[in-house]
């Protein structure tokens, strides 16, 4: 009885901040505070990334060390770019309203190659088995199956947009699966300890 009402933020001084649910297949609609903070936010760290990717590229001793930074760090500013131009256009200019559903799709979009970019140094770099090299090319593949679920499905079935996005940062990590035999002599350590 007290966490539902403890729950209920319409009913607190806090409502201005945040809208009511709204059903499956609309979009949700921020309120002034919720934009400013979308578009602060996601601004806020285009220039970290940048610098951060710049690093990575500066640090790279090889090829591949080279590649990957490039991967990662245009996918990583790719996200604050893009989420922060989509919040900024949908925030102030809300009568550009074919070119805010084509910058919140391409928001979405956007995140499933950022999951994938992210996988990039790690599938990349090191030496993870043979799961390893089929996981590089597999996670691409997601990440396009998604903007292609996005581009024809875009806010119908939101549950299935999040599972998507949950497969997808979850499945390349099965690669440690097939690391079990590297990873025998490093669990033994540490139970010793």
């Amino acid at each position: 009885m007290f966490a539902p009402r403890l729950l209920d933020f319409q009913k607190t001084k806090y409502a201005r901040f945040m809208n009511h649910r709204v059903p499956a297949h609309k979009r949700y609609q921020p309120t002034e505070y919720e934009h400013a903070a979308n578009c602060a936010t996601h601004a806020f760290w285009i220039i970290p990334s940048i610098l951060g990717s710049s690093n990575l590229y500066f640090l790279s001793d090889d090829d591949w060390e080279t590649i990957s930074a490039w991967i990662y760090g245009l996918g990583l500013c790719g996200l604050f770019v893009v989420s922060t131009v989509f919040h900024t256009i949908s925030w102030k200019k809300s009568h550009l309203r074919m070119v805010e559903h084509c910058l919140h799709m391409f928001d979405r979009m956007v995140i499933y190659f950022f999951i994938a970019a992210s996988y990039a140094p790690w599938l990349n770099l090191r030496e993870l088995g043979p799961w390893a090299s089929h996981m590089r090319w597999l996670v691409w593949i997601m990440a396009s199956v998604g903007t292609i679920y996005v581009f024809f499905f875009h806010e119908r079935y939101k549950l299935v947009e999040l599972l998507c996005y949950i497969v997808m940062g979850f499945f390349p990590a099965l690669v440690i699966l097939s690391m079990m035999g590297k990873l025998r002599p490093g669990m033994t350590c540490l139970k010793r300890q």
